[in-house]
């Protein structure tokens, strides 16, 4: 097969299958993105290729760029990271089977030799080189995470436990339906299967959970257990706490998960990557990535727990999002048996139903997969808009699977058109699927390409902890852990004593010089310690250490930037350090220094472990000079300061000024591929009149081209039948030039129909020909767009908005005081003295 037109937004799955000749039809089947907002499930026995045709389809949507939450409880999906694009058999030799090597007769490298062989001519069979598996390497960052495990990347479920960064007053359903889903999660862990709204342990979690997220607090176990035995509210519902619940039932509950918290076990729970959903969709870098949840290690109750924080978490960020009609994420759960039961409400029910129904809004698609058809809630997929159906184990299967089918096509407005899904679906082979989408006119029955990953199976822990090392050494995917802070060296740091005093060096004084009462004196935090500072400057290990200020003109200003066309209004509040002054005592606030310290960080009184303070400046000490000085520090301000903005032009979008550079590039991207769907839709939609207008011409000229031959036909026959009877009156003696003048006439109708069928045949030809060069120029200046939209952050302009003079708010301009550490060097450093900042510049920040 050739190699498939490569457009993004198209995902390659496969190719058309005759189901009657059981042959691969040279018609790749390519699925449009877009339509997975409207959710796809895939059903299918085991052995029927299902798994091969997910991992086609999470390849095509890391190609696009699409992240993808994928949920594996079978550890199936890991194969996603086995991608070898030099197609070595060195590459697959720890991937293999080593007791089928055994069954087959050969050696491990024979095998992987055999089966990178393999590997290589299947996917030339579907056309795709070992390029596309390179470039599907680079388009996203695959990672494994193992909850309750640091087989790869643990995940730490800590952050399930904080509050929702959403206003409760306008989002109060949300987050109670999110209360809800947690609490039974924990309830799960413990062993309690809670009924939401009759169980006292679930009320009084429930209670719990709203008075912290109502105040905005973030919850953790520790918390948690104490708020069980002393309730934060008083009352619930007309009853006081106690009367509700005693405390002796609520000691046991909080015993339960006390004894859950102090287990060796669960400390792996407590590690690891935050489960934020924004930080795994997207690396630092802002790559697209696919976080594979491996969970095949977890007993049950630990699985559902996980699967339900885990919905819930992509819930929140769902609803956060802005509306697309682009697939912005996808939502693949590999097995999803007992996670969507028709009948029981587990936890994770509630949140996989919500992102079924709401999901699509914001351009999240929910792919649902499994091998159970018999347990699962149709009624939930009643708004699919895609099926994958593969070979099925028992007729059973079968007539669930055509009664949730025909219920979906029935609900989206459609019909099946006689289409016979019951006899197709008992003829479906292994990795053949019938496809129905909602967005297409007709089913579509097609063989699966081959995958560009290696499916070696499930993998195990080990395989799991091989595989990720790499990533846990330094690589993107590497979890924030919050890991303990080395101890500092000890360093002895002399108070502000009459004895310390006599140590000063000179110009120093143990008190603040005193001024005039109308200048206030403001003091920067020392907000670094000696050791910290002397780390700096990677020189030895100090001593002792004392705190000493040197004096220092403070400017503290308000900067606003307003660009009403793009509905900018941005404020920078700047606080500035002088130390440098001309001969007149003017300051260069050219040289001066920013500070990390705001306004209101900054104290009016030393710190209490000064030491020492150097002697003022003239300029420091005149209230009129100071004065001056705050007409500079405007000035300069004027001047200088600018809000560069990252500018696409051809989106209008910008980056802000407290924007990252990641979340500015996340958004572009989004809105790089909305651009791009609706310029491919309204140029379809351009092309569309002349395709059809030709698409008629050709149905009435081949109908044409039916009645000419039909026509031909007769006239050929005429002609034989009048030829015949002229020559049987020859033979018979029946001389009459009446035959001969009919058998004329009879030939020059049979010419004209000829002429006609052919006239009919070179038109069709004609109309294909100009149905073929729109198409081309359609599938050209569609392939344009792709390219225009595909690296959007190459478009970046950059501009700069300057501030009006009535802009720059000068709060205060007076005399400061900058603390330095003087540290003393230990002898095996070789003894000395050295005087280091012991605030923050921005610069060094």
């Amino acid at each position: 097969m050739k190699a498939p037109e490569e457009r993004l937004g198209s995902f390659y799955l496969g190719a058309e299958y005759d189901l009657q000749s059981g042959a691969r039809l040279e018609q790749p089947v390519h699925y449009d993105a877009r339509d997975l907002t409207t959710h796809a499930v895939c059903v299918g026995m085991t052995g029927s290729g299902k798994t091969g045709l997910c991992i086609d389809l999470l390849e095509e949507a890391a190609l696009d760029k699409v992240p993808v939450i994928l949920v594996d409880p079978k550890g199936d999906m890991t194969n996603l990271l086995l991608q070898f694009p030099d197609l070595l058999p060195e590459d697959f030799l720890p991937w293999i089977d080593q007791d089928e090597a055994r069954r087959k007769g050969q050696s491990p490298e024979e095998l992987a030799a055999a089966t990178a062989s393999m590997w290589k001519n299947g996917l030339a069979d579907w056309g795709i080189a070992p390029e596309r598996i390179r470039e599907l390497k680079d388009s996203a960052e695959f990672t494994i995470y193992t909850p309750g495990s640091d087989a790869g990347i643990p995940v730490n479920i800590l952050g399930s436990l904080a509050a929702p960064r959403l206003d409760f007053d306008t989002e109060a359903e949300a987050i109670r339906e999110r209360i809800a889903g947690t609490v039974s999660a924990l309830l799960g862990l413990v062993g309690i299967n809670a009924d939401p709204v009759k169980s006292h342990e679930s009320i009084l979690l429930s209670g719990i959970f709203e008075h912290f997220w109502r105040a905005g607090t973030d919850l953790d176990l520790a918390t948690l257990i104490g708020s069980i035995q002393n309730p934060p509210m008083r009352q619930i519902g007309v009853f006081d706490v106690n009367t509700f619940y005693p405390e002796k039932e609520r000691f046991e509950l909080a015993m339960s998960f006390n004894a859950l918290l102090a287990s060796p076990s669960f400390q792996s729970w407590l590690s690891g990557q935050a489960l934020d959903i924004a930080s795994m969709l997207y690396t630092t870098d802002a790559r697209p990535r696919v976080a594979i949840f491996s969970l095949a290690h977890l007993p049950e109750n630990e699985r559902m727990f996980f699967v339900t924080l885990l919905l819930e978490n992509v819930l929140t960020w769902t609803r956060a999002q802005q509306g697309t009609s682009s697939l912005r994420a996808l939502l693949y759960f590999d097995e999803v048996f007992g996670y969507l039961p028709p009948v029981s409400e587990p936890p994770s029910k509630r949140p996989l139903m919500t992102m079924l129904k709401q999901a699509r809004a914001f351009g999240v698609g929910c792919v649902l997969v499994t091998q159970n058809p018999v347990d699962l809630d149709y009624k939930a997929l009643t708004n699919t808009g895609t099926w994958f159906i593969g070979k099925l184990q028992a007729e059973r299967d079968k007539a669930r699977v055509l009664e949730g089918l025909k219920s979906a096509i029935s609900t989206a407005g459609g019909s099946d058109a006689g289409f016979d899904f019951d006899t197709v679906i008992s003829q479906l082979g292994k990795r053949v699927f019938l496809m129905h989408n909602v967005h297409e006119d007709r089913p579509v029955i097609f063989q699966t390409r081959w995958a560009m990953s290696f499916l070696s199976g499930p993998m195990t822990r080990p395989q799991i902890k091989t595989l990720m090392a790499g990533h846990k050494n330094g690589s993107t995917a590497q979890p924030a852990t919050a890991s303990p802070r080395p101890a500092s060296p000890a360093i002895a740091e002399t108070p502000a004593t009459p004895s310390a005093a006599k140590a000063m060096p000179s110009g120093y004084s143990a008190v603040s010089p005193g001024l005039d009462p109308s200048i206030k004196q403001l003091f920067v935090p020392a907000a670094t310690a000696p050791a910290a500072a002397l780390a700096k400057r990677s020189q030895g290990s100090p001593a002792s250490a004392e705190l000493l200020y040197e004096p220092a003109l403070i400017g503290c200003a308000s900067v606003d930037f307003v660009d009403a066309k793009r509905g900018i209004s941005e404020n920078r509040r700047i606080v500035l350090a002088c130390t440098e002054f001309d001969a007149a005592g003017n300051p260069d606030w050219e040289k001066s220094q920013t500070l990390v310290a705001m306004q209101d960080q900054l104290s009016d009184r030393p710190d209490s472990k000064a030491a020492g303070f150097a002697t003022l400046p003239e300029t420091l000490v005149n209230a009129r000079k100071l004065a001056a000085c705050s007409r500079s520090f405007s000035d300069f301000l004027y001047r200088r300061e600018r809000l560069p903005l990252s500018i696409h032009p051809a989106t209008g979008l910008f980056k802000g000024e407290g924007e990252s550079e990641r979340d500015f590039t996340i958004r572009l991207q989004q809105a790089a591929r909305e651009q791009r769907d609706n310029e491919v839709d309204a140029l379809e939609k351009k092309y569309a009149t002349q395709l059809e207008r030709i698409a008629e011409k050709i149905k009435k000229e081949e109908r044409e081209l039916a009645q000419d031959e039909a026509e031909h036909q007769n006239r050929k026959a005429g002609e034989l039948i009048g030829l015949g009877e002229t020559m049987l009156g020859f033979f018979l003696g029946r001389k009459s030039t009446r035959g001969i003048s009919t058998a004329i006439n009879r030939r020059r109708m049979t010419a004209n129909a000829k002429a006609e069928v052919d006239e009919s045949v070179e038109t069709i030809e004609e109309l294909k020909r100009q149905q073929e060069e729109i198409e081309a120029e359609l599938k050209g200046l569609a392939a344009e767009i792709t390219a225009r939209w595909e690296h959007p952050e190459s478009a970046l302009t950059t501009e700069e908005i300057a501030p009006r003079r009535s802009d720059v708010m000068i709060q205060i301009v007076t005399t400061g005081w900058l603390p330095f550490w003087q540290v003393t060097l230990d002898q095996a450093s070789g003894g000395g003295t050295l005087y280091l900042p012991a605030y923050e510049a921005a610069d060094e920040s």
